[in-house]
């Protein structure tokens, strides 16, 4: 017999590291829309490669706005990982079922993990307990505005499937969607696991006193068949669970084998002769 109940609406935070009026968190956060209550909480400036940093001890500010077709939004002069903790500790009303992170304006695959504020802004949230899915658009520009619709687009059934069926505890799901500015343009989803990408960053000396890290794209083996660099190099999306757990499981009987024990003694006479 049913209770008369109303069923709770679904409460969604969206955010990224591009910014909260940024063309890809505009177009997540209206197909979130679709599927609950969603509301906007992400840097008021663009946050990009700011990876896990967290605002510790100092003020933060920030503003309540509305973005795109009214979506209510916080915009917060802090880390996309500050927005998450904010939020989460009482500047959204509530406790989300979900975080979505995204569109990132540019692919985080391979190590671009351990870079992205996209990834840590839903890495914060399995920290506090909330499920979250990071989206990325690969290879994006500023104006591709179809491109990140139909991002989003494939957002919806995926974060639709994560509140249905949940995600395992510490894990999120890394989406990372090649630039089509059509959906029949996709060959499909594939799970994948991180590839490597060869970084080729180099020093640009500015002036006296004053340099850049400067560079070119990052080169990959596209060929490495189950990689994400590999699926969205193909059009596929790639969709990968990433854990919290950063330890390296398959050493761990290598480095039992170099019996490492402390010092017998301790020489505190650093430095004498």
């Amino acid at each position: 017999m049913a209770s008369g109940r109303k069923r709770s609406v679904t409460s969604i935070i969206v955010t990224n590291d591009d910014g909260y009026d940024a063309p890809g968190i505009l177009a997540l956060a209206e197909a979130m829309r679709a599927l609950g209550d969603a509301q906007v909480c992400a840097p008021a400036v663009n946050q990009s490669a700011s990876g896990h940093k967290i605002t510790l001890f100092q003020d933060i500010a920030y503003s309540r706005c509305a973005v795109g077709n009214d979506i209510p939004a916080l915009a917060v002069d802090g880390s996309p990982a500050d927005c998450i903790m904010l939020a989460l500790l009482g500047l959204v009303d509530g406790r989300p079922d979900i975080v979505v992170s995204g569109i990132n304006r540019g692919e985080n695959m391979a190590q671009d993990l351990t870079y992205s504020g996209t990834v840590a802004a839903a890495l914060e949230a399995v920290i506090n307990g909330i499920p979250a899915v990071a989206f990325s658009l690969a290879r994006a520009d500023a104006d591709c505005v179809d491109d990140y619709r139909v991002a989003a687009q494939v957002a919806q059934p995926i974060v639709k499937m994560a509140l249905q069926r949940g995600l395992p505890p510490l894990t999120i799901l890394n989406v990372n969607v090649p630039p089509v500015s059509r959906l029949q343009d996709l060959r499909g989803i594939r799970l994948t696991r991180q590839g490597l990408r060869d970084y080729r960053d180099y020093l640009v000396e500015v002036d006296d006193g004053l340099v850049q890290i400067g560079g070119e794209p990052p080169a990959a083996n596209t060929d490495e068949l189950g990689t994400d660099v590999w699926a969205v190099h193909r059009d596929y999306v790639s969709v990968t669970p990433v854990h919290l757990d950063m330890t390296a499981h398959h050493f761990m009987a290598s480095l039992e084998a170099w019996d490492l024990r402390l010092p017998s003694e301790f020489n505190c006479a650093v430095g004498a002769t």
